[in-house]
């Protein structure tokens, strides 16, 4: 008989015999109903993975919910039951098989019943569902799924996200400065029907201890399994080549000289591939295969912070956000993740590769993916594994009083587990958080509260050589700033050189998106002139954040160049500050390392198009200027400049510190930079840098530069130019050169 392999998206393998097929899909329908018992009066065909409110959509053509206002018809579906239905007599199974209902995860809260009976009752979406239907197959029974209608915390302020604070479901759907209210519903990861003979193998798993000196591993390999049968392994070098085989249930071995895995930028993200086979009574071969990285990772005291506070009496020093990988200090290079698609069913490898790969060419070595989000899917991590991207996970916990209640403890004590079991062999994930912004006057919550308590116990028990703190920011570490020029005057740049923080954990620049993008949000007619309606603001260019121009800053363009003259001009002028203000908090950043041991910016990307954000990539991945601007400030060695603002005027003085910034793992030579200024097409050379050899990972500062800017007509911009070489920097800025003199008239009486 021919033997056929077929991998399933599980990343399960498995022998099909003839018309043999251990995963079958379901033929799935699904209604809405006002009242927990009503039959739907309509059933429509429902996409599994996905969410009823694109199915409902779909069946009834409603409006593409990302455009203009069109997802407010979507809103009565959050308070509605639905039903799921799919039929169980098409399903097969061997009289020496048994058959089991499998789902990845179904949001939120929910039951499971097939013909009259119950099977399960369940609130959480982390939660993966399995039981076995054996008895109902082949019959006329439907298993059917009843999603309840959203958690709403009662007393609550009603539409906003306080209606979430008593549940884990993700805060962000209930409407976020960046995210519509839109709260998805339905069965959102995998879900089949797998037959199984009594032997089976469930899961395959990896632990290892390396030797202080990192000169070997030891690696155990578990096996979880029903049923007789010997387990086979296999354990593979990056190469391919075979290391190691053995025969159980778990084994351990030595392996010398492991290659280790390292962040981007500082090595290579090296996976090694392990492979259980166990053969069933059918003859069927089942093999799970996994991948793993050698590292080690710890948070470590910043440098310096504990020589803070001096004197007495005195507090506590600031706690440790110093990622070490591997015994190296990295400074960690990155941003806020957070959850591209509003409807977590639909997002795939497919949504993933390109935004992961985008953050590895920006020289990212970290996604810090926010509390307010869904948790990703597994594809995630494994595309952050390869692409050495480190993982910074928070439970889902986000800017709400998430208080001591036991049903609520009890859910999240049980989504936790399930979190971390799933998450926990992924070698990019370096740090478990509470949640975010948790410490703060708008949630109340302190380390006392019995969630982050129970949180960090569970990280202990299941993953204690993973770090856990529990909220951002802590104590020392800053979120902010959001905005280029504040309502005082201020301007980020003057912000920057006056803070003193161990991690900046969040910060924004927002802007306009780019112009495709915005077509896609609105009609042209409602983007110019830019002012504040029902749309722009639903699309969060006003009212974001705070009453006013957040995100559009159009009190800011109009402070440096008057009223927008179209809709290119005002994109570009917007796109230009965002620009600036990432380069300034980023290289800021750098060069209060080894203070400093972190800089994250607010957001990667985002999950619907927006007339404007602090995005560096729009929906649903098209970057901005921004994020090359940032990719320039991220490179490993550059040179760069600590300037004191954005404008400046003929005959003032323009002065700017040099520096040299080094993140990588290597020494970097003595080299020259030369400096000069560009106002309009005039360049004016300044002086030439001379830097010394700089050591692996360290920076070094250079001389004060300063000029008299003379008045030259018709200039609008003052660019600061750093030559040197591949290490090369530019600083774009805006010049107002003296206003014409006015010669008046005087008429004299004849």
């Amino acid at each position: 008989m021919d033997t056929k392999i077929t991998i399933l998206k599980n990343n399960m393998i498995c022998k099909r015999n003839g018309g043999f097929f251990m995963q079958q899909r379901l033929n799935w329908s699904v209604g809405p109903c006002s009242q927990k018992g009503d039959i739907p009066k309509e059933f429509v065909p429902a996409t599994v993975p996905g969410a009823v409110q694109l199915d409902w959509a779909k069946a009834k053509k409603l409006p593409d919910y990302t455009y203009d206002l069109n997802f407010k018809e979507y809103r009565w579906m959050e308070d509605s039951y639905w039903l799921y239905r799919a039929p169980l007599k098409n399903v097969t199974c061997a009289s020496n098989e048994k058959a089991y209902f499998v789902c990845g995860g179904i949001d939120y809260e929910f039951e499971i019943r097939i013909g009259a009976e119950t099977i399960l009752y369940q609130e959480g979406m982390f939660r993966p569902v399995e039981f076995e239907i054996t008895k109902w197959l082949g019959t006329d029974a439907e298993l059917e799924i009843l999603v309840y209608p959203t958690p709403k915390n009662p007393g609550a302020y009603p539409d906003t996200r306080d209606e979430a604070q008593q549940c884990c479901k993700p805060a962000v759907s209930y409407g976020w400065d960046w995210h519509p209210r839109l709260i998805p519903l339905g069965i959102w990861e995998e879900t089949y029907i797998e037959t199984r003979a009594e032997s089976y193998l469930k899961k395959a798993s990896v632990s290892y201890t390396l030797a202080p000196d990192y000169s070997s591993a030891e690696v155990t390999l578990y096996a979880d399994r029903t049923g007789d049968g010997p387990v086979e392994w296999r354990f593979l070098a990056p190469n391919g080549d075979e290391i190691y085989t053995g025969e159980g249930d778990c084994v351990t071995f030595t392996l010398n000289n492991p290659e280790l895995w390292w962040c981007n930028g500082c090595g290579e993200p090296v996976l090694y591939r392990y492979e259980a086979v166990l053969d069933d009574e059918r003859g069927e071969s089942i093999r799970r295969v996994g991948r793993v990285g050698f590292r080690t990772v710890e948070l470590v005291m910043n440098e310096g912070a504990w020589d803070e506070p001096q004197g007495f009496p005195r507090t506590r020093s600031t706690p440790p956000i110093q990622i070490r990988l591997n015994g190296v200090n990295v400074f960690a290079k990155g941003s806020n993740w957070v959850n591209p698609e509003i409807f977590p069913g639909m997002v795939t490898r497919a949504t993933y590769l390109p935004q992961i790969k985008f953050a590895k060419e920006a020289n990212m070595n970290l996604f810090r993916c926010w509390g307010g989000a869904f948790i990703d899917k597994n594809v995630f991590f494994e595309l952050c594994d390869e692409y050495g991207i480190m993982v910074w996970q928070e439970f889902p916990l986000a800017c709400n009083n998430y208080y001591n209640s036991d049903r609520y403890l009890k859910v999240l004590e049980s989504e936790a587990t399930a979190l971390i079991e799933r998450l926990k062999g992924f070698t990019s994930l370096v740090l478990w958080c509470g949640g975010n912004e948790l410490f703060n006057s708008w949630s109340g919550m302190t380390d006392q509260h019995y969630a982050l308590r129970l949180l960090n116990k569970l990280c202990y028990e299941m993953d204690r050589e993973r770090p856990f703190i529990a909220t951002s920011p802590l104590y020392g570490m800053a979120h902010g700033c959001y905005i280029f020029k504040f309502r005082t005057g201020e301007e980020v740049y003057e912000a920057m050189n006056r803070s003193h923080f161990t991690a900046y954990t969040e910060f924004g620049v927002p802007s306009i998106a780019n112009k495709d993008c915005l077509l896609a949000a609105l009609p042209e007619e409602k983007l110019f002139p830019l002012v504040q309606t029902e749309s722009t603001t639903a699309h969060h260019a006003f009212d974001a954040w705070v009453p006013g121009d957040t995100w559009s800053g159009i009190d800011t363009l109009r402070f440096y160049w008057g009223e927008p003259k179209s809709l290119d001009d005002m994109i570009e002028k917007s796109q230009w500050t965002q620009c600036e203000g990432y380069k300034c908090i980023f290289e800021e950043a750098r060069r209060q390392k080894p203070y400093c041991s972190m800089a994250l910016n607010w957001c990667f990307n985002e999950p619907w198009p927006t007339v404007a954000n602090n995005s560096l990539l729009n929906y649903p991945c098209s970057p901005k200027k921004s994020y090359y601007a940032v990719k320039a400030s991220l490179r490993p060695v550059l040179a760069s400049a600590r300037l004191k603002k954005f404008s400046y005027n003929a005959g003032e003085t323009f002065d700017a510190e040099l520096w040299m910034l080094n993140d990588s793992m290597s020494a970097v030579k003595p080299g020259d930079v030369k400096v000069s200024i560009r106002i309009g097409e005039t360049i004016i050379p300044l002086l030439t840098w001379n830097y010394k050899a700089m050591e692996a990972n360290k920076n070094q500062m250079g001389p004060v530069v300063r000029y008299p800017l003379p008045d030259i007509k018709g200039a609008e911009t003052l660019t600061l130019i750093l030559d040197a070489g591949e290490y090369s920097s530019e600083y774009k800025l805006v010049y107002y050169p003296k206003p014409e003199e006015t010669i008046g008239l005087k008429i004299l009486n004849t």
